[in-house]
């Protein structure tokens, strides 16, 4: 990889890839990978906390630590997918990166009385490095700083106000915080405008389409430890215990057939505010996975309660599944297709949305339902969708067979 900065930087230093440089497609590195797990850490403390707190409050909490995570991952993938090097600055920024994630993972073991105070800190420490990150590179390309500036505004602004919530009365923590998400997120909307106005074309890489996909991979593997772990914490193995845990692991498999027919491989269409919009997508996608996961653990360790408390679990679950399904066809509209997928597609649209609203039917309005005949029926409605797919998948590969043949 050649980088020419106009300056005669160490090489063994490894200054960050000027913002211009155009790469070739490259392979996701073991350096992101290991990255990847700190933070799928992070996100599996963050649903413990869900499981624990499973109220709309608790679902509140979770949403707004789930964005600021999500932010510190994007933005750090980002980083090293426009100016990553093989270099020690890369691994230094990223191991430093990493160390200010697992502390915000300690932090989530702390006491109630100090919980919000610590988890704070390690934001603040959080959000400051990801200013830094991005100035920093300022320093080695002039055309960044230029293009960086409304990333620094908008995330100083996030900085001061999550500092703030340290002083503010209880009431007023989480609105200063949402505001604060709000501009950590709206600072690549700006900067599409001056992109725009240089008539720069910042396309979403194809690498981090891919590092999207695997850390959904990871957290479908966190989601099938929250049914182990449900089933391992459970009064009794008995029969009702198993057919659950059984049912739960295929759930996760459809779920995960049906994300990866429509994702995988795909090529994301070009412009950059495409890009934002698709990996904004991934937030309740990833977010669901992970109320799902740890809303089954719930479910199954005490699998015989009737209460309201057990019943609006399985809501949660259902509306998890929901969301995710949901989520999962917004991401593939904006993906590339060859053109014969399109009447497919159409009928695709279709069969989500009935399939995904059928599943908050019966989790809303069949609460009579054990949670194995729930999960049955649930399973039934993802099974028919994944035998839907695979018939149209055959269909057209056949038909595209049958003209390759007549064309020769």
């Amino acid at each position: 990889m050649k980088y020419n900065s106009g300056k005669n930087y160490n090489i063994w230093w490894g200054p960050p890839l000027k913002f211009s440089t155009s790469l070739q497609a490259r392979k996701i590195s073991w350096l992101e990978l290991f990255y990847d797990l700190v933070y799928v850490i992070v996100i599996s403390r963050t649903t413990h906390q869900l499981a624990i707190d499973p109220s709309a409050q608790g679902i509140l909490d979770y949403m707004l630590l789930f964005l600021m995570v999500f932010w510190g991952w994007l933005n750090g993938s980002m980083y090293y997918d426009l100016h990553g090097t093989s270099g020690i600055r890369t691994r230094f920024m990223t191991l430093w990166q990493m160390m200010a994630v697992a502390a915000l993972a300690v932090t989530m073991s702390a006491p109630a009385s100090f919980f919000i105070y610590q988890v704070t800190i390690a934001l603040i420490f959080l959000q400051g490095y990801i200013i830094y990150l991005w100035w920093s590179v300022g320093i080695y390309d002039k055309v960044h700083r230029k293009l960086n500036r409304p990333y620094t505004i908008c995330f100083l602004l996030a900085l001061a106000l999550i500092v703030a919530t340290l002083y503010v009365p209880m009431h007023y923590k989480r609105s200063l915080f949402a505001l604060a998400l709000l501009f950590n997120y709206i600072a690549p909307f700006i900067s599409a405008v001056r992109l725009r106005k240089k008539n720069i074309n910042l396309n979403f890489s194809a690498s981090m389409t891919e590092r999207l996909g695997l850390l959904t991979i990871i957290l479908f593997g966190e989601a099938i430890l929250g049914v182990i772990n449900g089933a391992s914490d459970a009064h009794m193995l008995n029969e009702q215990i198993w057919e659950c845990f059984g049912l739960g692991i295929l759930i996760l498999f459809a779920l995960w057939w049906f994300f990866f027919s429509l994702i995988a491989d795909r090529e994301i269409e070009s412009g950059f505010l495409n890009g934002q919009v698709m990996a904004l997508l991934y937030i309740p996608a990833l977010a669901s996975l992970g109320i799902a996961g740890a809303t089954f653990t719930e479910l199954l360790r005490n699998i015989n309660d009737t209460s309201g408390v057990h019943l609006f679990l399985r809501e949660l679950f259902g509306t998890g599944l929901f969301v995710f399904i949901i989520s999962t066809f917004a991401i593939s509209q904006y993906l590339n297709y060859p053109k014969e997928y399109d009447h497919a597609r159409g009928n695709l649209k279709t069969m989500t949305i009935v399939s995904s609203f059928a599943i908050l039917l019966i989790t809303f309005f069949l609460r009579q339902l054990t949670f194995v005949y729930y999960l049955l029926l649930v399973f039934v409605i993802l099974f028919s969708m994944i035998v839907v797919i695979i018939r149209m998948w055959f269909k057209m590969e056949l038909k595209r067979r049958q003209e390759e043949v007549f064309e020769n």
